[in-house]
């Protein structure tokens, strides 16, 4: 049964018989044998078929609901049964927004001390879809923005505060100043994130709120990609500070401080609100609950 609940679930999210038997390692047949032995169990058509998936039908969305609970919870029953007592054995899959990225290792580096035969997974997705993969049961858990935008019935531990720089060659507009508003950075060429991050949304935000602005002269959903650009001395952009952090800055590339209006976002740990917790997220929640307090950022 739990099998095939499976096959549920990555029907669902896929939209494609072919990609969800492939996800779940199984020929198409397989997967569409086992959707029908579901339905001829529960005695409901769950799925709108003919040649092609169609969409699931109300019954199948109902049963989806029940499929993330009971395959979260055989998940994590099999994790408390497999684990040991002191170390941990597993996988964890996070997704963390691209500005987060930067300081990601402060989470599981400490982890894997404690547990060495834990490995990981690290995903760069946005905010949005962070949400989406929680909640299809994708991901393990997620590094998000906790404060900004509707979380829903998810556990959310903040972790840091995301404060923000202009970084720019010492010799463009603002260069050489110890630090800049937001009204004077809105009035150089920039390159940002991709409107679809919430990172991008905050900063139009306050962009617009400080002085008319232009649309931003390049855009990218890799914050690899707009630092590469700024060490070109053709650009500046505007990046979180821990970001900056890791950044091998030369004399000629700054980091310089956005301190007017003051903007300050929270990112967190989020994971779902699921009793009892598996092994695995128990552990990352003490960890991120560990970090915070370093990070003097209350629970």
């Amino acid at each position: 049964m739990i099998e095939k609940l499976e096959f549920l679930l990555a029907l669902a999210r896929e939209r494609n018989f072919s990609r969800a038997a492939e996800f779940c390692g199984v020929t198409q047949p397989t997967l569409s044998a086992g959707i029908k032995q579901l339905e001829e169990t529960l005695g409901v058509l769950l799925v709108n078929r003919s040649s092609r998936f169609h969409g699931l039908t109300p019954d199948g969305e109902r049963v989806l609901e029940w499929a993330k609970r009971i395959v979260a919870d055989a998940r994590a029953m099999r994790q408390e049964i497999r684990s040991p007592k002191k170390s941990l054995i597993g996988h964890l899959t996070l997704a963390v927004v691209p500005t987060a990225l930067g300081m990601v290792q402060k989470l599981t580096v400490p982890f894997r001390e404690k547990h060495p035969q834990v490995r990981f997974t690290i995903l760069s997705q946005t905010s949005r879809e962070i949400l989406i993969m929680l909640d299809g049961l994708q991901i393990d858990a997620g590094l998000t923005y906790v404060d900004n935008e509707p979380l829903g019935h998810i556990r959310a531990t903040p972790l840091y505060r995301e404060r923000y720089r202009l970084l720019t060659s010492a010799d463009q507009p603002l260069g050489d100043r110890a630090s800049v508003t937001w009204k004077e950075v809105a009035k150089i060429p920039l390159c940002l994130l991709t409107p679809d991050m919430q990172n991008r949304r905050i900063i139009d935000r306050m962009l617009a709120s400080s002085a008319p602005t232009d649309a931003p002269m390049l855009e990218s959903n890799s914050m690899v990609v707009l630092a590469a650009h700024v060490r070109t001395g053709q650009w500046a952009s505007i990046i979180p500070e821990t970001f900056a952090d890791i950044l091998d800055q030369t004399q000629s590339l700054r980091s310089i401080p956005i301190v007017e209006p003051k903007e300050v976002q929270t990112i967190g740990l989020v994971l779902p609100r699921r009793e009892p917790m598996p092994p695995l997220s128990r552990a990352l929640l003490a960890e991120a609950t560990r970090l915070a307090a370093l990070e003097g950022v209350p629970a």
